[in-house]
């Protein structure tokens, strides 16, 4: 904490001018689950979630029918079955 209680808390990382971004970062989708976690618990908690992707956001839901894993045992599992269904890399902005 700063000295000065009264000064106004600035944020950590400037976060500059542009356009925003769609979609949600996956490791923000995968921070809210527990693990392991199945197939139907994740569309069941997070289905309805927007991800960002190197194509533009894509509805979690579907990348959750083309990767077709059953099961994931932990987060990097579930990163690991998004990526190779929507890719990695930068992602489109608005």
């Amino acid at each position: 904490m700063s000295d000065n209680e009264d000064e106004e808390a600035e944020p950590a990382v400037e976060l500059g001018e542009g356009p925003d971004v769609a979609g949600e970062p996956i490791a923000r989708v995968a921070s809210r689950l527990t693990w392991p976690a199945k197939n139907s618990d994740v569309r069941a908690q997070e289905g309805d979630a927007v991800v960002r992707t190197p194509d533009g956001p894509r509805g979690l839901d579907a990348v959750l029918d083309e990767s077709g894993v059953p099961l994931f045992e932990t987060r990097g599992e579930f990163v690991a079955a998004v990526e190779d269904v929507v890719g990695s890399g930068p992602v489109a902005v608005e």
